[in-house]
């Protein structure tokens, strides 16, 4: 008999990787991972012709997944930079009827798309747009620490201790908060940069708030490594393989 070489990759075949069914559906683009989970226990799938209500059963090449009597497939990832403009809501739907950050992509991909973690209505800047749910969920948990660069247009100068005690961190009512950094726009006192990683809802404004300034203006210009240098208010891109390889490591996605 034929000695087996370790080293005969034709002589030990890797086996295939399949992908965990609730990660599947939701990259099929019809739900989110939870939400998915909640059709497999409620028997809403079928793999192979049977419908399946375990959890961690994976689907390997070939399988056929059937919801609703369609088979699906998942969906091709899409990454997406837009520059947000001022009054434009950070959501897919608003019961309001303002208008939402997707109505400036309307016809930017067939693929079912969201926005990663939210601008308020009246901050623009740097938005990611994309249907990649663990890139998302990586980019936006706390643990990651993801870099934000805002440009902050204030109401009056910000005094030298202000700019201090930012730096230094003050107590909000939800805890104390400190920017990693913090300087004036050149010789402009009410023109400041600011970076910080915290992802707690409205924070830059609620620092300048807490100590008695109004923001006239309000502007992410960095956002995990991405910026939008080159790209007009109100306008969109598609990621660059680069962009998105990059993005990734950011995410620590790659390391997972």
């Amino acid at each position: 008999m034929k000695k087996q070489n370790k080293y005969d990759k034709k002589a030990t075949p890797k086996p295939p990787e399949g992908i965990r069914l609730n990660r599947y559906v939701a990259n099929a683009g019809i739900c989110s991972r939870r939400e998915a989970d909640e059709l497999i226990k409620n028997g809403k799938i079928k793999l192979n012709g049977k419908i399946v209500t375990e959890m961690g059963i994976k689907v390997m090449p070939g399988d056929s997944v059937v919801y609703k009597g369609k088979k699906i497939n998942p969906e091709k990832k899409v990454y997406i930079l837009l520059n947000k403009p001022k009054d434009y809501v950070t959501t897919t739907s608003d019961p309001e009827g303002r208008k939402t950050v997707m109505d400036i992509l309307k016809n930017a991909c067939k693929e079912r798309v969201f926005p990663v973690g939210r601008l308020d209505r009246s901050t623009t800047g740097v938005l990611l747009i994309t249907n990649d749910g663990d890139l998302a969920k990586k980019l936006t948990h706390p643990s990651h620490k993801q870099k934000k660069i805002y440009q902050v247009s204030l109401d009056r100068n910000l005094t030298k201790n202000d700019l201090l005690a930012i730096a230094e961190g003050i107590e909000l009512e939800d805890g104390m908060i400190a920017a990693d950094a913090i300087s004036y726009i050149e010789d402009n006192k009410s023109e400041i940069g600011i970076e910080i990683h915290s992802g707690k809802n409205r924070i830059v404004r609620r620092i300048f708030e807490h100590l008695g300034y109004d923001i006239k203006k309000l502007d992410r210009v960095y956002f995990a490594g991405l910026t939008k240098k080159n790209l007009p208010r109100g306008k969109w891109r598609f990621l660059s393989e680069k962009e998105v390889s990059f993005l990734k490591i950011q995410a620590g996605k790659d390391k997972a």
